[in-house]
């Protein structure tokens, strides 16, 4: 009997289980002070409006966002971008219709000023190289004369932020992503122009919304171990004995006569070597944007207005251009087909076609909310990262 007692008792809790649930669900969210979610996501902006050609451009990146009725060879031809590429970089068919909205990212620079009153300086330099570069054609017109005075800086300032860009990885949802960034999903679908069912693929790039104005820079994830009490050692209140550590044993005779017959192979270097192997800096100061080829074809030298811009090398100046926001570029051309570029400078004291001795004034740093020297080397037309050339 008591068997059979536990037995109706046990039946008696699980028809009590099954009955739980039936019980719906509630949404307790907004009943009283303890259970709302306000205030959980922090507010994103808006996405930055796309130019004419529905391009949005950063300093590391563009995207286009299609129009209706595009397709991913449409926006190609738009853009005078191969359609298969963009397609294979974007995981998606030439021929495949886009919803209205939707981002494309770019699997190269297209010409263009940047949003938000940024200035593409990758274009711009790339531009003046190309031209300086052609030795069959007429180099860009000098701005001046040689000490020419450079056209009044855009009142904008230099934004040099972004937003970060995510690459979706296999097994991620938008939910995941839009959490793993404290942001709301519904931003991250406005500004990538998602579905309705927030649909994402595999290698898909995805902007991440900025928030309070301030872009993100990294996810919002934790460390291991991060939030929680850290132990106090055993040593707080019981300090370790003090032990006495013996002096270092004196180098064997042998050893040091060994260290004594080792080569300076530095001390052997010829001066050609020394003085060709590496280029000037052209500026003093911080390097405050690194090289990454295809995004930022040079880096930017951080370093306050009105400082010396001094030439890389010995050579002569090839082009000088000023673009509309009053930027100035100046590409020098050296031996061993090597081109050098520098944007963001005035009060120039070079002209086209004038020769340029290493470690030569050719002008200074421009004033600006940020001032810096952005400088780029070039091998024929192709990139050279110039931190490796610089000592």
């Amino acid at each position: 009997m008591k068997n059979l007692g536990l037995h109706l008792m046990g039946g008696v809790a699980l028809m009590a289980l099954a009955a739980c649930n039936d019980v719906p669900d509630y949404d307790l969210r907004g009943m009283g002070t303890g259970f709302t979610t306000a205030g959980a996501m922090p507010s994103t902006n808006n996405r930055p409006a796309p130019d004419a050609n529905g391009v949005i451009s950063y300093p590391t990146y563009q995207v286009a966002v299609a129009r209706a009725g595009d397709t991913v060879a449409t926006i190609a031809g738009r853009l005078s971008l191969d359609a298969g590429q963009l397609a294979s970089y974007n995981g998606l068919q030439t021929g495949t219709s886009l919803r209205a909205g939707e981002v494309l990212a770019l699997p190269a620079r297209v010409s263009g000023g940047l949003s938000g009153g940024m200035t593409d300086i990758t274009s711009i330099a790339g531009a003046a190289i190309d031209r300086a570069g052609d030795v069959t054609t007429t180099a860009l017109a000098p701005s001046g004369s040689s000490a020419a005075t450079a056209p009044a800086a855009s009142s904008t300032p230099l934004q040099i932020s972004e937003p970060v860009r995510h690459q979706v990885a296999r097994g991620e949802t938008a939910y995941i992503i839009a959490r793993r960034y404290n942001i709301p999903v519904r931003s991250l679908a406005e500004w990538n122009g998602l579905d309705s069912n927030m649909t994402i693929r595999e290698g898909q790039y995805l902007m991440i919304p900025t928030a309070n104005g301030t872009p993100s820079t990294t996810p919002v994830t934790s460390a291991p171990g991060q939030g929680s009490a850290t132990p106090v050692p055993p040593s707080a209140s019981q300090p370790l004995p003090s032990e006495a550590t013996p002096p270092a044993a004196a180098a064997p005779a042998a050893a040091a006569a060994a260290a004594a017959a080792t080569p300076n192979l530095g001390a052997q270097q010829t001066s050609a070597s020394q003085s060709t192997s590496t280029l000037q800096r052209p500026v003093a100061g911080n390097i405050i944007r690194a090289y990454a080829r295809g995004r930022n074809d040079g880096i930017d030298i951080g370093a306050p207005a009105g400082t010396d811009v001094q030439a890389a090398a010995a050579g002569t100046v090839a082009a000088i251009t000023t673009n509309t926001d009053g930027i100035q570029i100046v590409v020098i051309r050296h031996d061993g087909n090597l081109m050098t570029v520098y944007t963001h400078l005035d009060r120039l004291t070079v002209a086209r076609g004038a020769s340029v001795s290493r470690g030569q004034v050719i002008g200074k740093v421009a004033d600006g909310a940020t001032p810096y020297l952005h400088f780029e080397v070039r091998r024929g037309l192709d990139s050279v990262d110039p931190s490796t050339m610089l000592p």
